[in-house]
């Protein structure tokens, strides 16, 4: 009944002081002098934008401020979210948008404020319908508001809201008008009050584009948006990059393993016509198995132990037919290397002469020693620029740290509500430098070259017999090569390929007890299995074994 009062006292006053002409009329948006009144015109595209023009008449000394939430709750967790763009101002005042709100500050005056809308066109149900605020959110009383909207079809129907948020009292008026457009008027509208319009839709006339986002939780934490695609994206480039600089670094490795392989000439003939076995670069049988898959691993020991066997510095000879014992034949000297010294001086400290596998078994050995030795001395033979172990290990924590900043990040923004999938992002990226960390050791070119021939050696191995070698000089061949097959796995086929032959061996107790190798053929498997076994327990290196 108020609202019609002060309708009826609005037309009174205009009708008392409207003679005259047409330019001293007041502003459509003029409301009682010394009040904010406001005339809000919608158009409606074909697009679904919502185009929107507000002209606002603020008094004399006064100022108007309209704040405008985009993100409006439709749920106790959903927001349906609003996008506002091409915001200008004529007159006195500004305007700015944000993802979460348009802002509208004016001087005294008449001013003209242009927007777009994007999302407010929705399908209810099986209805298509409009929905704006063209007043809400004003620090100040209106003492009048009139909208218009203008749709591409004609509309089917109009429901004006007025008065505090979440109210359902009507609007002073409103109706379809001609047919094309709605008119509603609201006449004092307090501070903080809104004007809400709904307007239902011809099915076609717009597409629907409102947008409706969790608001809160896991699943809004965890939402896609552009700063987390922006992370992803640059997660994608990191890894990319990442790759492309491994296989920069490593590519010589990977051509190394997939070409052919030219021969390599490791059976030599002395001046005397003695045919002898030299290995590639000089390599001995433990620098081969860390050169190959960059680990010091328990059979790169235990064919070292064969190896200073065959040099005649230990003497092997089988116990009771289920033990070994390794004896003292010469002492170490400079010709041993820093790692074979120290797999000598482990097996046989000062002191002792001699040592069972069982008594071994027994003692506490310590290999570290070894491997530390092992891998300062592939550095030293510039196969590598750096230790594989600590390669790997700088990569491998730096991994960690970054998943365990990635995982902090992941929760802090959860909890906060923000962008937690960025923080998955750095937890993803350290999950996969630490799992790429193996790969992360380089070869040098010269490391690279020694394992091309690495792998021709290993044909030698699978395809030299008995009759390529002098009878005279395949004792020495044979057993020169052994160590070789032991850390190369290929120990059966090189037991195999000599079992028939008659050498002798002089480095192994067994060979006093058959004309040929063959009883050695069927014990030194068990041999090698007992080593391993003993040198695993002791820690420290991987064991290859299953």
């Amino acid at each position: 009944m108020s609202k019609n009062w002060g309708a009826a006292a609005l037309c009174a006053v205009a009708l008392c002081t409207g003679a005259g002409s047409a330019a001293a009329q007041p502003s459509d948006t003029a409301g009682l002098p010394g009040t904010v009144g406001a005339d809000v015109r919608l158009k409606l595209e074909r697009d679904g934008r919502l185009t929107v023009t507000e002209v606002v008449t603020v008094p004399d000394g006064r100022t108007a401020t309209r704040v405008v939430p985009l993100r409006v709750p439709v749920s106790a967790d959903r927001d349906r979210v609003f996008q506002v763009d091409d915001v200008a101002v004529e007159g006195g005042g500004t305007a700015t948008a944000s993802d979460d709100e348009l802002t509208i500050a004016l001087r005294a005056g008449t001013s003209t404020v242009k927007y777009s809308v994007v999302g407010a066109v929705a399908k209810i149900g099986d209805t298509l319908e409009l929905r704006w605020q063209p007043a809400s959110g004003w620090d100040v009383p209106l003492d009048s508001v009139k909208a218009s909207v203008i749709t591409p079809d004609a509309p089917r129907s109009v429901n004006c809201l007025a008065g505090e948020p979440g109210t359902s009292k009507p609007c002073t008026s409103a109706d379809l008008g001609d047919g094309r457009g709605v008119r509603v008027t609201e006449i004092g509208l307090a501070a903080g009050e809104r004007v809400d319009v709904t307007v239902g839709l011809q099915e076609g006339a717009a597409p629907a584009n409102a947008r409706v986002e969790e608001s809160s939780g896991l699943a809004a934490a965890f939402a896609l948006t552009p700063l987390t695609g922006i992370g992803l994206g640059g997660l994608v480039v990191l890894l990319l990059c990442g790759g492309l600089l491994l296989w920069y670094l490593r590519g010589r490795d990977a051509r190394a393993l997939a070409g052919e392989v030219g021969p390599v000439n490791v059976l030599v003939t002395d001046g005397a016509g003695r045919v002898a076995f030299a290995s590639p670069d000089g390599v001995l049988p433990g620098q081969v198995g860390t050169v190959v898959d960059e680990h010091v691993d328990v059979v790169d020991v235990t064919a070292t132990i064969v190896d200073l066997a065959v040099r005649n510095y230990l003497w092997i000879e089988e116990v009771d037919g289920h033990d070994w014992r390794f004896v003292r034949r010469n002492p170490a000297d400079p010709a041993l290397s820093g790692y074979e010294r120290a797999v000598y001086e482990t097996l046989l400290p000062d002191g002792v002469d001699a040592v069972s596998l069982a008594e071994l078994r027994g003692r506490r050995i310590d290999l570290s020693r070894v491997r530390d030795a092992l891998y300062a001395d592939v550095v030293a033979k510039n196969w590598f620029t750096r230790r594989p172990d600590a390669e790997r290990n700088l990569w491998w924590w730096a991994g960690v740290g970054v998943a365990v900043l990635g995982a902090a990040l992941t929760v802090a923004l959860a909890l906060a509500g923000g962008a937690a999938l960025f923080g998955l992002v750095v937890l993803v990226a350290g999950v996969a430098l630490a799992v790429g960390a193996r790969t992360m050791p380089a070869r040098t070119k010269r490391g690279s070259v020694l394992l091309e021939h690495v792998r021709g050696l290993r044909g030698y191995l699978h395809t030299a017999t008995p009759q390529d070698i002098p009878e005279s000089d395949r004792e020495m061949v044979f057993s020169r090569s052994l160590p070789y097959a032991v850390v190369l796995g290929e120990t059966e086929r090189w037991l195999a390929a000599f079992a028939g032959a008659r050498p002798g061996l002089y480095w192994f107790g067994e060979a006093e007890q058959g004309g040929d190798l063959r009883r050695f053929a069927q014990r030194f498997p068990s041999f090698l299995g007992a080593v391993d076994g003993v040198l695993a327990q002791a820690g420290h290196l991987r064991s290859l074994r299953g």
